[in-house]
């Protein structure tokens, strides 16, 4: 079962609807930021390997990169496959990154079976993969997948968002927080949501991307 999906701004409506009936603490939060943005993504191979080259670089940096990568057409597996590494550094990859690429090209994932898959055995799935951490697998099931009760612990802007909105002596850590989002169940994908909105807020800067 790959539970409730969301498509529209109602959907995360709905999810805001419950979180705030439920927290008080979320009710603020959502008083402070608020309607909450759907953010839905692509699936599929580019989103992924488009994650990939962004990690450990700027924004701007990753976006330049990405860019030369789709003008050159290397963002599909084949593509990736046939490309020399003198191709895909010239286009910005560091050899890690090409590495990653190519074990990504060579994966073989259904990404379409994937829209059908339990989000446990998604996140099982793509973390097999060199370069795809539990943290990229969370956000492509929550965004590209739509899963509306995925949450991503280990992300710092919303460790961080926790601790302000509930007010704790410091930062919960990957598995304090796990815990804590039980019990935004079956809506943890919007208190996500919720948490970079007010971490955005809170800090009056841009979250984490």
């Amino acid at each position: 079962m790959t539970g409730r999906t969301i498509h529209t701004d109602a959907d995360v409506a709905e999810g805001v609807a419950h979180l705030t009936a439920i927290c008080p603490r979320m009710a603020h939060a959502h008083a402070q930021t608020g309607p909450l943005p759907l953010r839905r993504k692509p699936d599929g191979f580019a989103e992924l390997l488009s994650a990939i080259v962004s990690q450990q670089v700027s924004t701007a940096s990753a976006t330049a990169i990405w860019n030369r990568m789709k003008t050159a057409g290397l963002i599909g597996p084949r593509k990736i496959n046939w490309a020399s590494d003198d191709d895909l550094r010239t286009v910005g990859l560091s050899r890690q990154k090409i590495r990653y690429a190519r074990a990504l090209a060579g994966a073989g994932i259904d990404f379409k079976a994937l829209r059908d898959t339990p989000t446990e055995d998604v996140i099982a799935t793509l973390t097999q993969v060199p370069g795809i951490g539990t943290w990229t697998a969370e956000i492509y099931a929550m965004f590209s997948l739509g899963r509306a009760d995925v949450f991503a612990p280990g992300d710092l802007a919303l460790q961080e968002a926790a601790r302000l909105l509930y007010d704790l002596p410091e930062r919960p850590r990957d598995r304090a927080l796990r815990d804590m989002a039980r019990a935004w169940s079956p809506w943890r994908s919007v208190a996500a949501r919720q948490l970079w909105a007010y971490y955005r807020v809170a800090k009056q800067r841009e979250g984490i991307r």
